[in-house]
């Protein structure tokens, strides 16, 4: 499933060079992760890297409107990497 960032985000502009798919863009206020780029990081490392380096809990959750598979996150993830 792809990853939103919630109303906890401080903009501190950690994650967004962490995204191998360049998902996450500056926001007004808070940064927007584009739910049709990210792959949760599968296809390029084992775990989502913005979600690694943000220094706030709970701030990167599930987007419950973009439930995927391990297998069609991957399908994304090499659709964007051709």
């Amino acid at each position: 499933m792809a990853l939103m960032i919630n109303e906890n985000c401080t903009a501190c502009d950690a994650c967004v060079p962490e995204c191998p798919n360049e998902a996450i863009t500056a926001g007004n206020p808070i940064y927007v992760i584009d739910a049709l780029k990210c792959s949760e990081c599968v296809g390029a490392h084992d775990e989502p890297q913005c979600r690694k380096v943000c220094p706030v809990d709970d701030c990167i959750v599930d987007n419950p409107d973009f439930r995927e598979s391990q297998e069609e996150l991957l399908a994304k993830y090499q659709s964007l990497h051709g």
